[in-house]
């Protein structure tokens, strides 16, 4: 009788492995660093609807069903993307590139968080909430992930609009519904992808080109990304300041939000000056500041809502 050992793969995921590490592995396929950045929106958002602190308990209510939609969408973005994942280096660790999950399993996760999420979120919050959720959940996954992202350059232009709905969860979770200044909000980070993701890609263009992924940096040349995130920066510190006069933001909001867009302008000019040079643009510079401007400004709409 001839017995067929099993494959190498099958083997590293089917060996016992130490609990801890298989919730570390479940953990980091909803990329936990992703979600602690949507989050940060989310809380100033509902203190802007409410023009105050809302209740703790609908704000734990909203951010854990936040957190379940998030964690499904990235982790059914991992399912899908575990071919490419293994190929760049920046994902290379993750845990369907490293085969720590079955596929099969970690589908069935996405799926479970997704649900979770609904349920939470339409049986302790609301149900418009619930909705919004499931919507940024399929926009992430069919719009993005799916449909644009191996297929054009502007797929994180159109596809970061999932990262949007964050704000509108927050705000419909105190309202019910979804007003202007969330709107605003939604724009305000809608324009603040571009210029973000693409100095994340300017740095690891090499990952994206190996992956076959039409990145805007891996099709154009550095000079054109530069312009473009000079360009998105600029209608981004706009929007912001737009929230003032059509959320009732306040005048200290205004001063703070006009610094940092005036911070992240010189910072867009400086690496699109360095790209006409020829010279290395230092793109991580200005992603690192990015989420720096993103979560002091969305601070600052929340701080001057509670001293009002």
């Amino acid at each position: 009788m001839t017995v067929v050992a099993p494959a190498r793969s099958e083997l590293a995921i089917d060996s016992r492995r130490p609990f801890r590490q298989l919730v570390a592995a479940y953990v980091a396929l909803t990329k936990p660093r992703i979600i602690e950045l949507l989050l940060v929106t989310t809380v100033p958002a509902m203190i802007l609807a409410r023009r105050g602190m809302p209740s703790l308990w609908l704000v734990a209510a909203t951010l854990v069903g936040g957190t379940f939609a998030a964690g499904s969408a990235n982790t059914i973005n991992c399912y899908v993307d575990r071919d490419i994942d293994k190929i760049m280096r920046r994902t290379s660790r993750r845990p369907l590139a490293r085969e720590l999950v079955r596929p099969v399993e970690a589908l069935r996760f996405g799926i479970a968080l997704g649900v979770g999420a609904t349920l939470l979120l339409g049986f302790t919050v609301n149900w418009p909430s619930a909705l919004l959720a499931d919507a940024a959940i399929l926009f992430y996954v069919f719009v993005y992930t799916v449909g644009l992202k191996r297929r054009t350059p502007s797929n994180i232009v159109i596809g970061g609009a999932a990262g949007c709905f964050p704000v509108l969860i927050g705000w419909s979770a105190v309202t019910g519904g979804v007003g202007w200044p969330a709107v605003v909000l939604f724009g305000v980070i809608f324009a603040w992808t571009p210029p973000h993701f693409w100095a994340l890609a300017m740095r690891f263009r090499d990952d994206y080109a190996a992956a076959g992924v039409p990145m805007l940096p891996v099709v154009a040349s550095a000079r054109t990304v530069a312009r473009k995130i000079v360009g998105y920066s600029y209608v981004m510190v706009a929007v912001s300041l737009l929230l003032a006069p059509v959320g009732h933001a306040g005048l200290p909001y205004l001063a703070v939000a006009a610094v940092l867009g005036a911070w992240f302008l010189v910072e867009a000019h400086r690496l699109s000056a360095r790209a006409r040079a020829g010279v290395d643009p230092k793109p991580m510079r200005l992603f690192h500041l990015s989420i720096t401007y993103l979560t002091l400004l969305f601070s600052a709409i929340a701080i001057g809502q509670l001293i009002r």
